[in-house]
């Protein structure tokens, strides 16, 4: 039986930067004659102390939902889509190259990051309250972390754009990028967001406990107005996981058009079925049972807690779940 702090094929460790950036740099030195990768040895190690609050900037991240777990899960779906595309090539299509790569990754690793608040923050009190910015946010950061690794202005540039693939902020189609490749990986990017998140083994449950309060603090759902009539809102964790599979319908119609199809790639790296797409499917017939019932009863996984023990992700009078 899978476990619930494991990847979809249960080999890797989600919960644990140093597990995931293992099996990454082992993808990478396949695709690369076994370069070395220091830049993603150091980006892992920067990301796990930086969720964790060991950062001197940075407050711990307090999102249950969007987490340390789901940022790496997503880097490691990225990794794989990215070997299924190399293994995939048709003639004329580019290579990915080191430094794309690189890029890729680290847009995967960070792509959540503008959740995290600065410890001098005086705006807001909890992460989830950037939600609605936290992608410009995670890609202005990306642009300064690119330089600090010593990759340049060229690639820093590409890296915060590319993180844009995993937003609402800007359509796919009007995020600019120089050629083809890049758009492609950008595509890459925003599938792994979506096929990580939905086909974990605890989805529905995390959807309901962690993503509906993140929700409420970013008034989105519960007592608060919704900031916009054009975007979703949610009247309790139950309510959300009812509506869970209307989202899976908008998130397969993303994948197919809007990213046009990148996540085929899984299907290559894992040799034939797409355990991404299996998994999804699997939380989404169950959503669609819970749709008719409590989902209080029927939701018993117990997720992962991957926040620091002293890190509240919102305030106790917030909802009532």
């Amino acid at each position: 039986m899978r476990r619930n702090d494991h990847d979809v094929t249960d080999s890797v460790q989600t919960t644990d930067p140093a597990a995931v950036g293992a099996e990454v740099v082992r993808l990478s030195r396949s695709l690369f004659n076994g370069a070395r990768v220091p830049e993603l040895e150091r980006a892992f190690s920067d990301a796990a102390a930086l969720y964790a609050g060991a950062h001197p900037e940075y407050c711990a991240c307090d999102t249950g939902y969007h987490d340390i777990q789901h940022v790496l899960d997503v880097t490691l779906a990225m990794a794989r889509l990215i070997e299924g595309y190399q293994r995939s090539r048709r003639n004329g299509d580019e290579p990915v190259t080191r430094e794309v790569f690189i890029a890729g990754i680290l847009a995967a690793l960070f792509h959540d990051f503008g959740y995290l608040r600065r410890r001098n923050d005086r705006r807001h009190r909890y992460g989830a309250e950037y939600t609605l910015t936290h992608v410009s946010r995670s890609a202005a950061f990306l642009r300064r972390y690119v330089r600090s690794l010593g990759l340049g202005d060229a690639l820093a540039h590409v890296t915060g754009t590319l993180v844009h693939y995993t937003g609402y902020e800007r359509p796919p189609e009007m995020i600019r990028l120089s050629d083809t490749l890049l758009r492609r990986v950008g595509q890459m990017l925003g599938s792994a967001d979506i096929l990580a998140q939905m086909a974990d083994r605890c989805y529905l449950e995390k959807c309901r406990d962690r993503l509906y309060p993140e929700f409420a603090l970013a008034r989105l759902a519960g007592h608060r107005l919704a900031v916009s009539r054009t975007l979703p809102s949610f009247a309790s964790g139950e309510d959300l996981v009812q509506k869970t599979p209307g989202f899976y319908q908008g998130a397969l119609m993303r994948l197919d058009l809007q990213l046009a199809r990148a996540y085929e790639y899984a299907a290559r790296y894992f040799g034939g079925a797409n355990l991404y797409l299996d998994e999804m499917k699997k939380n989404i017939r169950y959503a669609e049972v819970v749709a008719q019932g409590p989902a209080s009863g029927m939701l018993r996984r117990q997720p992962p807690r991957t926040l620091p023990a002293d890190v509240e992700p919102y305030p106790r009078d917030l909802i009532s779940l």
